[in-house]
């Protein structure tokens, strides 16, 4: 298994703090946000290659990080230099795809939020269901269930219709930035793109590819930190005491 960690943003709601440096490696207690991540990850001992996709504006500060690292880490450049220019978090997984030749189960992360659980247990369904894989979690805002992706499921967990940013929310089921690809499905991200689903939000894909064979949505056992501005930075920074295992 590959892990491909999107890293592209440029995360312009936290400026001044991420105007020349990117979030992922911005520190949450003693450890940037992409080393709680991946940590966590490798525990699993399935994971041999972490790829990290940047853009052009902050590709140098990851190569610094990833040459002091432990784990084996690549980054890649997708050559953008502006949020206007950005390419997009599925054109970004397909320019990896491209680079790398990449054909495993394809875990795919936002490398900007944190959880507080495990995301072994995530790995571990992926290997009872034998499915591409997606997150899930119940959340009863309104308000919130408008910017992120929402899908409707099965009681064996399968989706049966997601949506990104829907106007009228089918659900509660909230869909964070965590997804294992099944490896016969890394291919069909060019096909989806060729077809239409959305590029900027990273579930679109995962939306499309719903309506054309199974996807399974695994119920998180615990809190997701989206570190989306400087106020839940400072919140993530009071609260966050690392992964209960």
């Amino acid at each position: 298994m590959k892990c491909l960690i999107l890293a592209a943003g440029y995360a312009t709601r936290l400026y001044p703090l991420t105007e020349n440096f990117p979030k992922p490696l911005l520190k949450v207690q003693d450890k940037t946000i992409l080393d709680w991540l991946l940590e966590d990850i490798d525990g699993a001992g399935v994971v041999d290659q972490y790829i990290v996709i940047s853009n052009h504006k902050f590709a140098h500060h990851f190569k610094t990080w990833a040459d002091h690292h432990k784990l084996p880490i690549t980054v890649l450049d997708d050559g953008t230099e502006s949020n206007e220019t950005r390419l997009g978090a599925v054109r970004d997984v397909q320019f990896a795809i491209d680079e790398l030749g990449l054909n495993d189960d394809l875990l795919v992360i936002a490398g900007d939020n944190l959880l507080d659980f495990s995301l072994q247990s995530f790995i571990h369904y992926f290997g009872e269901k034998q499915t591409t894989c997606i997150m899930r979690y119940w959340e009863e805002s309104e308000e919130k269930l408008h910017k992120t992706g929402v899908a409707v499921v099965d009681d064996e967990d399968r989706i049966i219709e997601m949506e990104e940013k829907p106007a009228e929310p089918k659900s509660h089921w909230c869909t964070p930035p965590f997804y294992i690809y099944r490896a016969s499905d890394v291919g069909l991200v060019k096909i989806g793109i060729e077809n239409g689903c959305g590029v900027d939000a990273p579930g679109s894909f995962i939306a499309w590819l719903s309506g054309r064979t199974a996807v399974h949505a695994y119920e998180m056992p615990g809190k997701r930190y989206d570190i989306g501005n400087l106020e839940s930075y400072e919140q993530v920074q009071r609260e966050y005491r690392g992964i209960v295992k």
